[in-house]
Formats: C-alpha cells, sequence, structure tokens
C-alpha cells in the first residue's frame, strides 16, 4: 500500500471517529427525539458514505460493503431530515423519511441494473440528492431571521451551509462519475474535505450543543414577573398588551423586528425574551400560537360555519391558505375543515376550500 493510500485511510478513520463521537453528542443533547435520531441518522449515514466513497475500502470491506451502501445512498436525504428537524424544529413523520427511504430505493434499483438503465437511474438517484441539498439550503437560509436561538441563527449562514455545499459537491462528483468522469484525485480529495468537516461538525455540536439546541423546557405561556430581572418586566408588559390587547399576531408579514420596533427595544433584546423567557425557539411559532388557537375557536363556533377556511386564514394574518394548512395540522393533527367537521359534527358547508 502506498503512502497516498495509507494517509487516505488515516484521515477517512479520523473522519468516522468524528462522526461517531457527534452522533453520541446529538444522541446525548438533542432537545426533542427527532433531532436526536436525524441527528444520528446523519451522522452514521455520512460515516457509511466515508467507508464506501474509498475504492480500496470497498474492496477490504468485500461483503460487508453492503450495509454502508445502504445507509450512503441515502445520505443526502438524512442531511435533509436533520436541517429540517434542527433549524425548523419538525417532528419526524412519514412524509420527511420518505425522501432518505427513496434514495435507498432508487440507488439500489440502479445498483441492480446495467447499461444504459443503471446510468439512467443514477441519474435521476443524483437529480433527487441534489434537489435535497438545494431545498437544505432553503431551510437553512429561509428561518435565519425568526430564529430565536442566538447561536443557532449565527451558525445557519456559516458551517452548516458549507455543509451543504458539499453535499452539493460530492452530488455533482457522483454524477461525473456515472456519467464516465472519474479524475485519480476524487478519492485524496474526498477524505481530506470530510476529515476537515467531520472535525468542525464535532466541535460545534460537542462543545456548543446547549446553546446549539436551545432550551429544552416547553414553551410557556406567561413567565411569573418575580422570575424576571426588573428590565425585563416593562418590556414583558408591553409585549403582552401588543399580543393580547391589541392581537398584533393578525398583522399579515410580522417579523421579529417589526415586533420589536412596536415594544421599543432592540431587536436582540426582545429574541432573547421570547426565546429564554417564554421558552419558543423560533418567531413563527410563538406568533402562529395565538393565530392557531384563535382559528380553532372559530372553527369550533356554529355562528362561523359558513366562514369559508381561506378567509379564516387571511383574518388570523396568514398570507395564504397553504401556510395555514400546515401550521393547523402540525399543531392539532387534523386540517382546518377536518376539525370544523369534528367540532360542529357535520360536514364543512364551504366545499371550496377542502383545508
Amino acid at each position: 500500500m502506498s503512502g497516498g493510500l495509507i494517509w487516505e485511510m488515516v484521515l477517512r478513520g479520523i473522519a468516522v471517529g468524528a462522526l461517531l463521537a457527534t452522533a453520541a453528542g446529538l444522541w446525548r443533547g438533542g432537545t426533542s427525539p427527532s433531532q436526536r435520531v436525524a441527528g444520528v441518522l446523519f451522522c452514521v449515514s455520512t460515516a457509511a458514505y466515508t467507508l464506501n466513497s474509498s475504492g480500496m475500502l470497498r474492496v477490504l470491506l468485500g461483503p460487508g460493503d453492503w450495509p454502508m451502501l445502504v445507509l450512503s445512498l441515502g445520505g443526502v436525504g438524512f442531511f435533509w431530515l436533520f436541517m429540517s428537524t434542527l433549524f425548523e424544529d419538525r417532528p419526524i413523520s412519514p412524509p420527511y423519511l420518505a425522501p432518505p427511504l427513496a434514495l435507498i430505493v432508487i440507488g439500489f434499483a440502479g445498483v441492480a441494473a446495467s447499461g444504459s438503465l443503471q446510468v439512467a437511474i443514477f441519474v435521476v438517484h443524483h437529480f433527487l440528492q441534489a434537489s435535497l441539498g438545494v431545498h437544505a439550503l432553503i431551510v437553512i437560509g429561509r428561518g435565519w431571521r425568526g430564529d430565536l436561538v442566538e447561536a443557532r441563527r449565527r451558525m445557519r449562514g456559516g458551517f452548516m451551509a458549507v455543509i451543504g455545499v458539499y453535499a452539493m459537491t460530492v452530488t455533482g462528483i457522483e454524477l461525473g462519475e456515472t456519467l464516465g468522469w472519474a479524475p485519480d484525485w476524487r478519492y485524496a480529495a474526498s477524505a481530506i474535505s470530510l476529515s476537515l468537516l467531520t472535525i468542525a461538525g464535532a466541535f460545534v455540536f460537542l462543545q456548543g450543543r446547549p446553546s446549539v439546541f436551545g432550551p429544552s423546557t416547553p414553551a410557556r405561556a406567561e413567565t411569573a414577573p418575580s422570575t424576571l430581572d426588573a428590565a425585563d418586566r416593562p418590556t414583558l408588559e408591553r409585549l403582552n398588551t401588543l399580543m393580547d390587547k391589541d392581537e398584533i399576531w393578525r398583522r399579515e408579514g410580522l417579523t421579529v423586528g417589526a415586533l420589536a420596533e412596536q415594544v421599543g427595544v432592540p431587536e436582540h433584546q426582545l429574541r432573547r425574551l421570547i426565546n429564554d423567557r417564554l421558552g419558543h425557539r423560533n418567531f413563527a411559532a410563538f406568533v402562529n400560537a395565538r393565530r392557531i388557537e384563535a382559528a380553532k375557536a372559530l372553527l369550533s363556533d356554529p355562528a362561523q360555519a359558513r366562514k369559508p377556511v381561506s378567509a379564516v386564514a387571511y383574518d388570523l394574518g396568514f398570507g395564504s391558505l397553504g401556510p395555514f394548512n400546515r401550521a393547523f395540522k402540525e399543531a392539532t393533527g387534523a386540517t382546518p375543515t377536518e376539525w370544523r367537521r369534528q367540532r360542529l359534527g357535520a360536514g364543512s358547508p364551504i366545499p371550496e376550500n377542502p383545508g
């Protein structure tokens, strides 16, 4: 074995060790079960890719390479799943497990095929990987302003974006291999980048775990005044007035910056108050909690039975029906129309709003 191959094995071993350590840290420190499961799946699948992407290791593993292949085929999908649970606080559900499982199934179909059919299948596989990688970057970016966990908000535009770009690069290299482009330096480059990124990831998630994941306590509707700092009490009182009496949450497109201006405090101070004192991890959840409670009351009111679901959504500050339906179902487990039917004991009289 040449010196170059030895160094490649060493670097890949370092990467696998860092990934397994990170997986253990995520399992102990994740705020929710979904974050823990998604984080471990991402680390394990990346470790499997680290081993499976080396031609020498594939030969050494022999038949034992199959488990590595299964996990590595869904790697970008598990990355996307982890980003969704970490940055959007979404629970793992069948729709969110479907993309990584689809990558595994399509990848196995490609392995089993041959010739032009195999190339076509893997092109589809790489296209799906690229789509999930792009969407993961969108997930990282779109909630930046509304993220109330300060350390997590700072991390969005840096380290996690780098991982997303890396996932896209890997997809491009794999697509090139599928189409016949396979430079000799790809294994060494992969080993170096994997070792650097996994060490950085271990540092972030093992050293900064509490600040990254934020408080693990459930969101609270109010905080006892006696537990507040003197400077926070008038701020909380003004915030409660705006939310309870003025119902500012009905304003479409309300942002944490706009609310901070109304409260009369710097944005960072309001972020800290809502996160540390009220227990909300993102601004959309804070605002939508009020909107969904109001929606539940409206949809349960016989006097409002003729009101279209879309009108309910617009009245409560949602810009369109889709986000309202998703937020309502995440909070209640039922669509707005299903909720109305359950509460009123009859079908919704507004068939054009199949919420």
